[in-house]
């Protein structure tokens, strides 16, 4: 029975080892690939309205030496309509997120899925 638990233990270990690693690597070729369409994408300017704006808050838990602390984070994105009907949402800092109200209309410039600024007029 123990040979078997020997022999199987360093099979599992780097079949989950493979599989964190992967899973890191596919995700930095997709951060760069978006980076890099994005960069390559012109920047454009349209008219466009404000739809709707979400947030998506996470909670990380820590512990440091028995003491447990948490930290949040917010990421921000806002849903815009262009005039030919068809819908975007965009990330933004939170900043440019409170300025913005759903039902604004103005020129939105973006650049790929990258979010570069909004003028209402």
């Amino acid at each position: 029975m123990f040979g078997l638990i020997e022999f199987i233990f360093p099979i599992f270990f780097v079949v989950i080892f493979v599989i964190v690693i992967g899973t890191f690597i596919v995700n930095a070729v997709k951060g760069i690939s978006t980076w890099n369409k994005n960069n390559n994408s012109p920047r454009l300017t349209v008219y466009a309205k404000v739809v709707t704006k979400r947030n998506h808050t996470s909670v990380h838990r820590h512990n440091h030496s028995g003491n447990t602390h948490r930290t949040t984070s917010s990421t921000y994105y806002a849903t815009f309509e262009v005039e030919s009907g068809d819908r975007m949402e965009l990330q933004m800092d939170g900043m440019e997120f409170g300025m913005l109200a759903e039902g604004d209309e103005g020129k939105l410039t973006f650049q790929g899925t990258r979010y570069l600024g909004f003028v209402r007029e």
